[in-house]
This record gives C-alpha cells, sequence and structure tokens, in this order.
C-alpha cells in the first residue's frame, strides 16, 4: 500500500488520542509492509521532487497511529552530523531512560497530523536510550539517542499514548526559556 498526505490521520480525529498495542513478533507480513511504507513515505518526503509528485508532507519520522493503526511501530529518517540519513523503523519501541537536562527545537515542533499551527517550546530529554526491535537491522536493538534524534524519537513514541506535540507547550507563557536546556537549531 503506498499512501500520501491525504491518508494521514489528522488530529480532529479521535483515534490519535487513543493508546497503540504491542506488536506480535516476528512480524506479519502485513505489518512488516506497513512498516516499509511508513518508512519509504519518510524517505521519499524528504526528496523536494517526489514529495510534490507524490503529494507527499515533508516529514522527518511517522507512527502507524497516523494511518489509523493502532499499533506500536515507527519510522525514522533523519540527518546525523556528517549529513548522511541514520534511518530506523522500530516495533514496540521503548524508552528505558532518559536525562535530567531537557532540550528542545528552538523554533518548535510540527506533525503531520496537525494542520493548526501550534508555537512554542516542547521540552524533551536531551539524551534518551530506547529498546526496540528494528526492521532494517532485523534485531533486536538498544539506541542511545542525542538532541535532534532524541527529540524525533520521543515526538513518535509520544503518539502510541495519544499524546501529541503540543501537549507539552506551556500554555500561559509558550516560548518561555528552559533554564540550562539545549537549544536545536
Amino acid at each position: 500500500m503506498n499512501f500520501n498526505y491525504n491518508n494521514i490521520v489528522k488530529d480532529v480525529n479521535p483515534i490519535v488520542r487513543e493508546k497503540s498495542q504491542n506488536v506480535q513478533l516476528p512480524l506479519s507480513t502485513e505489518d512488516r509492509e506497513l512498516l516499509q511504507n511508513m518508512l519509504q513515505y519518510v524517505r521519499d518526503s524528504q526528496d523536494e521532487h517526489l514529495a510534490v509528485e507524490n503529494n507527499l508532507r515533508p516529514a522527518v519520522g511517522i507512527a502507524a497511529v497516523q494511518l489509523g493503526v493502532l499499533k506500536k511501530m515507527l519510522a525514522i529518517v533523519v540527518p546525523d552530523e556528517d549529513g548522511n540519513n541514520i534511518e530506523y523503523a522500530l516495533v514496540n519501541p521503548k524508552i528505558i531512560s532518559e536525562s535530567v537536562q531537557r532540550a528542545y527545537l528552538k523554533h518548535g515542533e510540527g506533525c503531520l497530523s496537525v494542520e493548526d499551527e501550534h508555537q512554542g517550546i516542547v521540552p524533551r530529554a536531551a539524551r534518551i536510550t530506547v529498546k526496540a526491535y528494528d526492521m532494517i537491522r532485523d534485531e533486536e536493538i538498544t539506541i542511545r539517542a542525542q538532541n535532534f534524534l532524541a527529540i524525533v524519537m520521543q515526538h513518535e513514541i509520544d503518539h502510541f499514548s495519544g499524546t501529541l506535540f503540543y501537549d507539552h507547550i506551556q500554555k500561559d507563557d509558550p516560548w518561555k526559556p528552559i533554564p540550562d536546556a539545549i537549544v536545536i537549531e
């Protein structure tokens, strides 16, 4: 199944607030195909030509619930310091530890499922450790993520509990700086 932005479940749909379920391993053919298509969406959405041609909104990550599937699966494609892509297609990811230090994106976060603008700081852990099965590597892995990758992972894992990025924004002062936090451009 190939999909585009029209298939993305928006935050006005109550399903995005529901809890996702663990996925049975080994992956079924159906789950493997869905996760592969999620990964391909994120890859293709970062290519300006393919994004326009296929109606893809640019993304660095996607969770299965954003396609109406309440399963703990996500795909992430983010650049590393050298400009190469780090890719994950994770099943049942779980944050097992996180730093006390906070980090946030200077200009706030966005989401494929959120069409309205929600400005403000979204506080996240600066460093996290995640355990998950990774379909790309075909094994259980432990990921130590920091800064932008850590923020993206937390954003996508939040979807499993029905949490959206703007739930974290301080309502009375959305741009109030967080002391000692890492600010990511």
